[in-house]
């Protein structure tokens, strides 16, 4: 699958906060990427514009390619309810994503390789999709053979992550995922809104 793999700190320069976690180096140029940096005069936005980036902006911050983006989107609008609430709880239930809000890895393409590498079980089973949906129930684990592996109990015992629609046991290296999460307890600064308007269009 393909997947963005450039230069991340120019991306969060493009999209104005560090989406990809603390990054030193866009602390020191946070403006736009290009040749004239923070001194360029830059057009007002288009309303298309500005719905097009909050779009972009969703699929860089959880790893989403187009067109797995717009089968979400499509599953979320069958579904009754706020359609952009919806289209988050589902990103949010992707197994990769799950295993980075457990703290199983540092990052969303860190907890991606461990699936695809089968280091990651739902409910007993090794899962090797990333975009697998957990639901409500599942439990989510380290594969027995894999609860040694140095990068997984790094980044446990460096984890503050503690989300109230997820339950950590410690003992087991799994985690169990709740509920779908509100809108409010989800901490992406994205305008969800936005990128219903545009895939309304």
């Amino acid at each position: 699958m393909a997947r963005y793999i450039g230069p991340k700190t120019k991306i969060a320069r493009k999209f104005k906060e560090p989406i990809y976690g603390p990054d030193k180096s866009y602390e020191r140029k946070n403006y736009p990427p290009g040749q004239h940096g923070a001194s360029k005069r830059r057009r007002k936005q288009s309303e298309y514009a500005v719905q097009l980036m909050e779009k972009q902006k969703a699929k860089y911050t959880y790893g989403i390619l187009e067109r797995q983006f717009r089968n979400v989107f499509v599953r979320a609008s069958r579904k009754k309810g706020i359609t952009g609430t919806i289209l988050l709880q589902l990103i949010e239930a992707r197994l990769d994503n799950v295993v980075f809000r457990l703290g199983i890895s540092p990052s969303r393409a860190g907890a991606r390789q461990l699936c695809t590498h089968r280091h990651i079980t739902v409910n007993g089973e090794i899962v090797n999709i990333p975009s697998f949906s957990v639901k409500p129930g599942d439990v989510v684990g380290v594969r027995e053979k894999s609860k040694s592996l140095e990068a997984i109990n790094n980044s446990l015992n460096g984890s503050a992550h503690s989300f109230s629609w997820l339950e950590w046991d410690e003992n087991s290296m799994s985690g169990k995922f709740l509920n779908y999460p509100e809108r409010e307890e989800i901490p992406e600064n994205i305008k969800e809104q936005l990128i219903v308007e545009l895939y309304s269009k």
